[in-house]
Order: C-alpha cells, then structure tokens, then sequence
C-alpha cells in the first residue's frame, strides 16, 4: 500500500510540474467530483457497482436478492447510477420481457479506482 501511495504522490507531482496545472485548476476538478463522491457514498451505490463488476451483467431480481434491498430502493439507485452513466439498462422485449443492467467503462473505471481506497481504509480499522 506504501508503494501505491508513493506513487500516486509522484504521479500528481509531474501532473503539476509538468503541464502546469496550478491549485486552482486543480481545486475545481476536484470540486467537479463532489457529484460523484456524494452519489457513491450513498447506501448501496458502491455495493450494485461491485456486484455488476464481479458478475458483468445482472437483471433487477438477481441484484434484489444478492444485494437483500428492497425493490424500491434498488429501483431508485439504478435509475440514478444509470443517469450518472455508471451502468447500463438493457431490455430485451422477450418474452418474457427482462431488464438487464450492466456497468459502463465509467462504472468500471470507477470500481478499479476505489479498489485501492478499499484496501487502505479497511487496513487503517485494525
């Protein structure tokens, strides 16, 4: 973990020398993540995202079972990860008709991301 710290701590000091991106740059994009910092520390969020990335695709009854979530609560959260474009909703017509949601590069990329911070927060508990 050391290792991985370090070398996000190098990447983002040649970010800054590099190509020149001053604080205050750099203090927006970070504020542009707020949204998604905020949408994925929501109960459940990071939880349908993990299980569509350990199962690619799953349809509603699946992910209500594995998850043990009520149906309007996962209905709620898919359509907003979904709006947010973190998943995909796909329905084929049948029959019997069946939705199916899948994650998108950016639900991917971001589970990959948070993978790390995971690790880091689970070994700072003990």
């Amino acid at each position: 973990m050391k290792n991985t710290l370090k070398g996000i701590e190098e990447t983002l000091q040649n970010i800054l020398e590099r190509q020149e991106i001053g604080l205050e740059e750099l203090k927006g994009t970070i504020k542009s993540l707020e949204m998604s910092f905020n949408l994925l520390s929501q109960k459940w969020s990071l939880q349908i995202l993990y299980t569509l990335f350990l199962r690619n695709t799953m349809g509603f009854g699946e992910l209500k079972k594995i998850l043990g979530v009520n149906s309007r609560t996962l209905s709620d959260k898919l359509k907003s990860l979904k709006h947010y474009e973190y998943i995909r909703r796909l329905v084929d017509q049948g029959p019997p008709l069946r939705v199916e949601y899948s994650l998108t590069t950016l639900g991917r990329n971001t589970i990959l991301l948070a993978l790390p911070l995971l690790y880091y927060s689970s070994s700072n508990l003990s």
